[in-house]
């Protein structure tokens, strides 16, 4: 009960600031460097994040030692497949970057289509692994990991988007 509560005071806390958020966004000035985004910086900060996410996932999965034994394989196999789709992100976010200000409404419209084909491949491959999860897990432990899941990406998300600069009209 005392999670939920805090959940609930975090997300009215985020609401609240949704137009500090906004604010906040990174003006043009402020674009992700080429340095930045170069593919042994974008390696190192997807190690990262794997170490960080394994540790929180770990932490609060709370499986037995049979579990864990039987998880584990399955999660890498899954981190496996959601690398691609962090890796297709992190292209599409290098060809905004690198194309912010000649960006023309056609590349537009392609980096926003791709984006969410991203999103959605994402969700397709939760779907796909629930079934392969609840073989290792009993239902609410799969139902778990898919929220802890869920929770680590859009604190990804949060953190990606507000790093980059809107669309300039």
């Amino acid at each position: 009960m005392k999670k939920s509560v805090i959940a609930v005071l975090m997300a009215g806390a985020l609401l609240l600031n949704a137009g500090a958020l906004f604010a906040q966004v990174p003006t043009k000035e402020q674009v992700p460097t080429k340095e930045l985004m170069d593919d042994q910086g974008i390696k190192l900060q997807l190690q990262n994040l794997q170490s960080q996410n394994k540790q929180l996932v770990s932490a609060n999965m709370q499986l037995t030692e049979a579990e864990a034994l039987k998880f584990w394989p399955v999660y890498d196999e899954y981190t496996v497949e959601t690398n691609k789709i962090i890796d297709t992100r992190a292209a599409l976010i290098k060809e905004y970057s690198g194309n912010y200000d000649t960006l023309t409404d056609a590349q537009a419209q392609s980096l926003l289509k791709r984006w969410l084909q991203a999103d959605d491949a994402e969700v397709q491959l939760r779907l796909k692994y629930i079934p392969i999860f609840s073989k290792v897990l009993s239902a609410k432990k799969t139902a778990r990991f898919i929220q802890i899941d869920r929770h680590l990406g859009m604190l990804l998300d949060v953190q990606v988007m507000s790093a980059i600069p809107l669309v300039q009209p």
